[in-house]
């Protein structure tokens, strides 16, 4: 099949290969799309339009009007009369069927190395594309929450509206990254993306199980925990090698469902040193922290199994980061390159100079003591990050300004009041694209599971506001902590994106005016 060009014979065949085509009605002269599309905007001449999503038929009627000549739905629509009509069972499958179709499927020109977890994914991925980077003379792309890059150039690096694309889109970024040069990809998976099949049909060279803690759960999102695992675990089960985080929970039914898929002998566990289990199985290479402060950290990786010195990867490692959570996140991707082909020198040369945008920077002052801004959105990376801080600063009060987002993750607010009660002094509430739900609400929520007994709690809903009386507050000794959003540019307000300063921006310019 031509790389950019669909035929309905084609369309045809692959959607009955997977049981998707409940009918097909062929227009004249419609046999032939040179464009695929779910954006009625970007529809043209000989454009294949899906009716996915958020869907209305006045979609369609503009598509068509714009000169879309065939669609693709899950029932038929008067305002497609005279157009090739491809009626599917599941529009979300398909679509990434076709899409992968179109761009002639990618993949099979990409080695691909695939993160997932509930905490962890970016700083892992960052991690890993900073190795291969060097090992692969910078043609390893990257698809992540904060960035995807297609290519060496600076025009080649945009901001992510999603941890995984849409399949189109991420089809199509697949095939503008080969054309960049590209041999290799880092990629994140999220659980939406298998909820919602933009990944359908995707297989990874590497699959990585970071972790799993309650997180997504909610109405338009996962109903319950149990298929928010089974969604994770779908990573396993589409991969060629697994490697699992040995201290994750549920490590039994993670560590079964990769046997099942691939055979323990392609399976590869890492762990701390000494790590309780809650699954007793020999563990491949373990982690041993030798040194760290609140700018770096060093460890030590040994390989305990035969397959895992067959990587020759034993040594000690230095990252730009502190936290034995992110010597756990450099581990796997010191190990998924190496699967990938990168020698140990490489991956030590390499790991030092990798900077992840919004996580743990640092800002100074003399008289409002230590402005830390990291991405932690919910209970597992909040906690982590504050009990690191209480242990290596001894702050004399740790304030935190937090909200939490809207339509989505609605078991993070209790989550947040958990992590605030252990360990912060004074939480700021405030605001967190809060989308369509009112976020003083959220706010109340988030509230509603702090100990007030142990925790001064301060409601503030503008989020410049909550920034500056948390760092006017605080004294020389005292540790602020900016979470959830670190190098996010807009917050995402019913519906719309609105252009916001990072909580970086923020405390430079509010740490200027005070000294």
């Amino acid at each position: 099949m031509q790389s950019g060009v669909l035929a309905v014979p084609e369309i045809k065949k692959l959607l009955q290969e997977h049981q998707l085509l409940q009918s097909l009605v062929i227009a004249p002269k419609a046999e032939m799309f040179t464009k695929i599309t779910y954006d009625s905007r970007k529809a043209r001449a000989q454009t294949l339009f899906i009716c996915k999503g958020n869907f209305r038929p006045e979609y369609l009627a503009s598509a068509k009007k714009a000169g879309a000549t065939g669609y693709v739905a899950e029932q038929y629509y008067p305002e497609g009369d005279g157009m090739t009509a491809i009626i599917v069972s599941d529009i979300q499958k398909a679509m990434a069927l076709l899409g992968a179709a179109f761009y002639n499927y990618p993949q099979n020109e990409l080695f691909i190395i695939a993160y997932t977890g509930t905490k962890g994914k970016t700083t892992s991925a960052y991690f890993t594309r900073g190795i291969l980077e060097q090992a692969t003379g910078d043609r390893t792309a990257l698809f992540s929450t904060i960035d995807r890059i297609l290519g060496p150039n600076p025009d080649q690096r945009f901001k992510s509206d999603l941890t995984t694309p849409e399949s189109l889109d991420l089809f199509h970024d697949m095939r503008q990254a080969i054309n960049n040069g590209m041999d290799h990809l880092v990629m994140e998976v999220s659980s939406q993306a298998y909820k919602k099949s933009r990944v359908y049909g995707l297989k990874y060279d590497i699959g990585l199980f970071l972790n799993i803690s309650p997180d997504h759960i909610g109405k338009n999102e996962h109903p319950t925990f149990e298929d928010y695992l089974f969604c994770k675990e779908q990573l396993l089960l589409n991969s060629k090698t697994c490697v699992i985080n040995a201290e994750t929970a549920y490590l039994l039914d993670v560590y079964q469902t990769a046997k099942a898929s691939v055979g323990s002998e392609n399976i590869y566990l890492y762990a701390r040193k000494d790590a309780q289990l809650s699954f007793d199985v020999p563990v491949d290479f373990e982690i041993a922290n030798d040194f760290e402060d609140l700018k770096q950290s060093e460890f030590k990786l040994s390989a305990k199994t035969k397959k895992a010195q067959a990587l020759a990867i034993d040594g000690t490692y230095e990252i730009a980061l502190a936290g034995d959570y992110n010597e756990g996140n450099a581990a796997s991707a010191i190990i998924a390159s190496a699967l990938a082909g990168a020698r140990k020198v490489v991956a030590k040369e390499a790991l030092p100079l990798v900077k992840v945008p919004g996580r743990m920077e640092m800002l100074s002052s003399k008289a409002h003591g230590t402005v830390y801004i990291d991405y932690a959105h919910n209970y597992a990376s909040l906690s982590a990050l504050l009990k690191f801080l209480r242990q290596q600063t001894h702050a004399g009060k740790i304030r935190v300004v937090v909200g939490s987002t809207g339509d989505k993750g609605v078991s993070r607010r209790e989550g947040f009041g958990k992590a605030l009660s252990e360990e912060a002094d004074v939480a700021y509430l405030t605001t967190d694209d809060p989308g369509f739900e009112d976020p003083m609400q959220i706010a109340q929520e988030i509230d509603a599971h702090i100990d007030h007994e142990r925790v001064e709690v301060v409601f503030e809903l503008d989020r410049k506001k909550a920034t500056r009386l948390a760092i006017e507050a605080s004294t020389a000794t005292d540790v602020v902590v900016l979470a959830g959003r670190g190098e996010d540019k807009y917050l995402k307000v019913k519906g719309e994106k609105i252009l916001y300063p990072t909580d970086v921006e923020l405390a430079q310019e509010i740490l200027e005016e005070l000294e």
